[in-house]
Protein backbone atom coordinates (compact mmCIF):
# COMPACT_ATOMS: atom_id res chain seq x y z
CA UNK A 1 0.00 0.00 0.00
CA UNK A 2 2.91 2.68 0.61
CA UNK A 3 3.92 2.21 -2.89
CA UNK A 4 0.46 2.95 -4.24
CA UNK A 5 0.06 5.66 -1.40
CA UNK A 6 3.94 7.07 -3.17
CA UNK A 7 2.55 6.98 -6.63
CA UNK A 8 -0.49 8.47 -5.67
CA UNK A 9 1.34 11.42 -4.20
CA UNK A 10 3.81 11.86 -7.15
CA UNK A 11 0.28 12.12 -9.45
CA UNK A 12 -0.58 14.64 -7.44
CA UNK A 13 2.43 16.39 -6.65
CA UNK A 14 2.59 16.57 -10.65
CA UNK A 15 -0.84 18.44 -10.64
CA UNK A 16 0.17 20.90 -8.12
CA UNK A 17 3.01 21.77 -10.04
CA UNK A 18 0.50 23.37 -12.73
CA UNK A 19 -0.93 25.16 -9.92
CA UNK A 20 1.59 26.53 -8.42
CA UNK A 21 2.22 27.50 -12.69
CA UNK A 22 -1.08 28.78 -13.45
CA UNK A 23 -2.68 30.21 -10.40
CA UNK A 24 -0.56 33.46 -10.25
CA UNK A 25 -0.93 34.19 -13.81
CA UNK A 26 -5.17 33.35 -13.53
CA UNK A 27 -4.84 30.90 -15.98
CA UNK A 28 -6.87 27.78 -16.21
CA UNK A 29 -5.66 24.60 -14.05
CA UNK A 30 -7.26 22.54 -16.73
CA UNK A 31 -7.73 23.98 -19.90
CA UNK A 32 -5.49 23.72 -22.44
CA UNK A 33 -3.33 20.74 -21.40
CA UNK A 34 -0.18 20.82 -20.19
CA UNK A 35 2.49 21.93 -22.74
CA UNK A 36 6.62 23.28 -22.48
CA UNK A 37 6.54 27.09 -21.26
CA UNK A 38 9.16 27.73 -23.36
CA UNK A 39 8.24 26.25 -27.26
CA UNK A 40 4.22 25.80 -25.66
CA UNK A 41 4.41 22.29 -27.73
CA UNK A 42 1.51 20.04 -25.78
CA UNK A 43 3.10 17.40 -23.99
CA UNK A 44 2.19 13.75 -24.25
CA UNK A 45 1.86 11.39 -21.50
CA UNK A 46 5.33 9.58 -21.74
CA UNK A 47 6.39 13.39 -21.18
CA UNK A 48 4.53 13.84 -18.08
CA UNK A 49 5.41 10.72 -16.05
CA UNK A 50 6.30 12.44 -12.59
CA UNK A 51 10.10 12.36 -11.84
CA UNK A 52 11.19 9.57 -14.46
CA UNK A 53 10.62 11.74 -17.32
CA UNK A 54 12.71 14.99 -15.83
CA UNK A 55 15.44 12.05 -15.49
CA UNK A 56 14.68 10.45 -18.70
CA UNK A 57 14.89 13.75 -20.70
CA UNK A 58 17.95 14.84 -18.23
CA UNK A 59 15.85 18.40 -17.40
CA UNK A 60 15.05 19.51 -20.72
CA UNK A 61 11.80 19.63 -23.10
CA UNK A 62 11.97 16.63 -25.85
CA UNK A 63 11.10 19.05 -28.07
CA UNK A 64 12.70 22.16 -28.02
CA UNK A 65 15.75 21.32 -25.56
CA UNK A 66 15.15 24.09 -23.25
CA UNK A 67 16.04 23.74 -19.62
CA UNK A 68 13.11 22.54 -17.33
CA UNK A 69 13.32 23.83 -13.84
CA UNK A 70 14.18 21.03 -11.02
CA UNK A 71 10.96 22.43 -9.16
CA UNK A 72 9.25 20.15 -11.11
CA UNK A 73 10.35 16.50 -9.62
CA UNK A 74 11.12 18.46 -6.12
CA UNK A 75 7.67 19.36 -5.77
CA UNK A 76 6.47 16.16 -7.09
CA UNK A 77 8.95 14.10 -4.81
CA UNK A 78 8.01 16.40 -1.91
CA UNK A 79 3.93 15.76 -2.36
CA UNK A 80 4.52 11.90 -2.34
CA UNK A 81 6.63 12.49 0.65
CA UNK A 82 3.94 13.95 2.84
CA UNK A 83 1.50 11.83 1.78
CA UNK A 84 3.43 8.55 2.92
CA UNK A 85 4.10 10.54 5.96
CA UNK A 86 0.26 11.31 6.46
CA UNK A 87 -0.14 7.61 5.51
CA UNK A 88 1.93 6.49 8.56
CA UNK A 89 -0.26 8.65 10.80
CA UNK A 90 -3.75 8.23 10.03
CA UNK A 91 -3.55 5.01 7.79
CA UNK A 92 -6.05 4.89 4.90
CA UNK A 93 -8.99 6.82 6.77
CA UNK A 94 -10.83 10.02 6.25
CA UNK A 95 -8.09 12.29 7.83
CA UNK A 96 -5.54 10.61 5.61
CA UNK A 97 -7.62 12.40 2.96
CA UNK A 98 -8.88 15.32 4.46
CA UNK A 99 -5.16 15.92 5.89
CA UNK A 100 -3.71 15.41 2.49
CA UNK A 101 -6.00 17.93 0.32
CA UNK A 102 -5.00 20.70 3.15
CA UNK A 103 -1.33 19.37 2.43
CA UNK A 104 -1.34 19.96 -1.29
CA UNK A 105 -3.28 23.54 -0.80
CA UNK A 106 -0.25 24.44 1.43
CA UNK A 107 2.08 23.61 -0.97
CA UNK A 108 0.39 25.15 -3.80
CA UNK A 109 0.78 28.33 -1.29
CA UNK A 110 4.76 27.60 -0.44
CA UNK A 111 5.48 27.86 -4.25
CA UNK A 112 3.01 30.60 -5.22
CA UNK A 113 4.24 32.58 -2.04
CA UNK A 114 7.52 32.14 -2.97
CA UNK A 115 8.07 32.81 -6.32
CA UNK A 116 5.19 36.20 -6.39
CA UNK A 117 4.39 37.10 -2.65
CA UNK A 118 1.24 36.29 -2.44
CA UNK A 119 -1.12 33.78 -0.94
CA UNK A 120 -4.25 33.32 -3.26
CA UNK A 121 -7.78 34.12 -1.38
CA UNK A 122 -8.97 31.26 -3.19
CA UNK A 123 -7.04 29.02 -2.00
CA UNK A 124 -7.51 29.82 1.79
CA UNK A 125 -11.35 29.90 1.02
CA UNK A 126 -11.07 26.55 -0.41
CA UNK A 127 -9.21 25.56 3.07
CA UNK A 128 -11.15 27.06 5.00
CA UNK A 129 -14.35 25.18 3.65
CA UNK A 130 -12.87 22.22 3.82
CA UNK A 131 -11.62 22.72 7.48
CA UNK A 132 -15.14 23.22 8.30
CA UNK A 133 -15.96 20.08 6.65
CA UNK A 134 -13.34 18.60 8.62
CA UNK A 135 -15.14 20.01 11.63
CA UNK A 136 -18.38 18.59 11.04
CA UNK A 137 -16.46 15.23 10.18
CA UNK A 138 -15.17 15.17 14.04
CA UNK A 139 -18.38 16.60 15.81
CA UNK A 140 -21.17 14.33 13.95
CA UNK A 141 -19.20 11.53 12.81
CA UNK A 142 -16.24 10.86 15.52
CA UNK A 143 -18.73 12.68 18.48
CA UNK A 144 -15.94 14.96 19.75
CA UNK A 145 -18.02 18.25 20.75
CA UNK A 146 -15.12 19.00 22.78
CA UNK A 147 -12.83 19.14 19.41
CA UNK A 148 -15.35 21.89 17.89
CA UNK A 149 -14.49 24.71 20.58
CA UNK A 150 -11.04 24.01 20.35
CA UNK A 151 -10.94 24.65 16.16
CA UNK A 152 -13.11 27.51 16.53
CA UNK A 153 -10.43 28.70 19.84
CA UNK A 154 -7.34 27.49 16.61
CA UNK A 155 -9.10 30.32 14.31
CA UNK A 156 -9.25 33.22 16.75
CA UNK A 157 -5.98 32.49 18.23
CA UNK A 158 -4.38 31.73 14.61
CA UNK A 159 -5.45 34.62 12.67
CA UNK A 160 -5.70 37.01 16.01
CA UNK A 161 -2.18 36.39 16.96
CA UNK A 162 -1.26 37.47 13.29
CA UNK A 163 -3.07 40.28 12.85
CA UNK A 164 -1.90 41.74 16.54
CA UNK A 165 2.00 40.99 14.99
CA UNK A 166 0.87 42.94 11.63
CA UNK A 167 -0.71 46.00 13.45
CA UNK A 168 1.85 46.35 16.00
CA UNK A 169 4.68 45.95 13.21
CA UNK A 170 3.06 48.58 10.86
CA UNK A 171 2.31 45.98 8.08
CA UNK A 172 5.37 43.39 9.10
CA UNK A 173 2.68 40.70 8.71
CA UNK A 174 1.05 39.87 5.40
CA UNK A 175 -2.43 39.79 5.02
CA UNK A 176 -2.56 36.58 3.23
CA UNK A 177 -0.28 35.33 6.48
CA UNK A 178 -3.41 35.99 8.52
CA UNK A 179 -5.73 34.79 6.86
CA UNK A 180 -3.91 31.61 6.49
CA UNK A 181 -3.01 31.16 10.20
CA UNK A 182 -6.47 31.55 10.77
CA UNK A 183 -7.38 29.02 8.19
CA UNK A 184 -5.09 26.59 9.87
CA UNK A 185 -6.34 27.31 13.26
CA UNK A 186 -9.63 26.50 12.35
CA UNK A 187 -8.06 22.74 11.14
CA UNK A 188 -5.21 22.32 14.14
CA UNK A 189 -6.82 24.20 17.15
CA UNK A 190 -5.64 25.83 19.76
CA UNK A 191 -2.95 23.12 20.87
CA UNK A 192 -2.07 22.61 16.53
CA UNK A 193 -2.11 25.78 15.97
CA UNK A 194 0.55 27.36 18.76
CA UNK A 195 2.75 24.71 18.12
CA UNK A 196 2.71 26.10 14.34
CA UNK A 197 3.45 29.55 15.07
CA UNK A 198 6.61 28.02 17.34
CA UNK A 199 7.77 26.08 14.83
CA UNK A 200 7.12 29.21 12.09
CA UNK A 201 9.11 31.41 13.72
CA UNK A 202 12.02 29.16 14.43
CA UNK A 203 12.15 27.91 10.60
CA UNK A 204 11.61 31.64 9.10
CA UNK A 205 14.71 32.54 11.44
CA UNK A 206 16.74 29.78 10.34
CA UNK A 207 15.67 29.32 6.57
CA UNK A 208 16.04 33.36 6.44
CA UNK A 209 19.43 33.05 7.04
CA UNK A 210 20.44 29.79 4.57
CA UNK A 211 18.54 31.71 1.97
CA UNK A 212 20.49 34.79 2.35
CA UNK A 213 23.77 32.54 2.86
CA UNK A 214 23.01 30.49 0.06
CA UNK A 215 22.33 33.90 -2.23
CA UNK A 216 18.55 32.65 -3.34
CA UNK A 217 17.17 35.93 -1.79
CA UNK A 218 19.09 39.29 -1.70
CA UNK A 219 18.92 41.79 1.44
CA UNK A 220 16.84 43.97 -0.86
CA UNK A 221 13.95 41.21 -1.50
CA UNK A 222 11.83 40.56 0.74
CA UNK A 223 11.40 36.83 2.54
CA UNK A 224 7.73 35.79 2.23
CA UNK A 225 6.44 33.59 5.51
CA UNK A 226 3.84 31.73 4.05
CA UNK A 227 6.30 28.60 3.11
CA UNK A 228 7.12 29.06 6.72
CA UNK A 229 4.17 28.37 7.94
CA UNK A 230 3.20 25.51 5.55
CA UNK A 231 6.01 23.96 6.55
CA UNK A 232 5.46 24.13 10.44
CA UNK A 233 1.90 22.99 10.15
CA UNK A 234 2.60 20.04 8.20
CA UNK A 235 5.03 19.32 10.79
CA UNK A 236 2.60 19.73 13.50
CA UNK A 237 0.17 17.69 11.55
CA UNK A 238 2.89 14.47 11.23
CA UNK A 239 4.57 14.51 14.23
CA UNK A 240 1.89 16.81 16.85
CA UNK A 241 1.40 14.53 19.28
CA UNK A 242 4.79 12.57 19.54
CA UNK A 243 6.36 16.60 19.85
CA UNK A 244 3.67 17.22 22.86
CA UNK A 245 4.91 13.99 24.64
CA UNK A 246 8.60 14.77 24.02
CA UNK A 247 7.49 18.43 25.43
CA UNK A 248 5.90 17.10 28.49
CA UNK A 249 8.96 14.42 29.61
CA UNK A 250 11.51 17.22 29.03
CA UNK A 251 9.58 20.49 30.76
CA UNK A 252 7.17 19.66 33.00
CA UNK A 253 9.16 16.64 35.14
Amino acid sequence: MAIIIFIFGLLIGSFLNVCIYRIPIEKSIIFPSSHCPSCQRSLKVLDLIPVISYGLHRGKCRYCRSRISIRYPFFELLTAIIFLLLYSVFGLTFEFFFFGFLASLLIIITGIDYDHQIIPDGIVLLGTIAGFAYIAYNHFVLKAPLSLLSHLGGLLIGGGVFLLIAVVSNGGMGGGDIKLMGMLGLWLGIRGILMTMFFSFILGAVLSVFLLAAKLKSRKEAIPFGPFIAIAALITICFQDDLWILYLQRFMQ
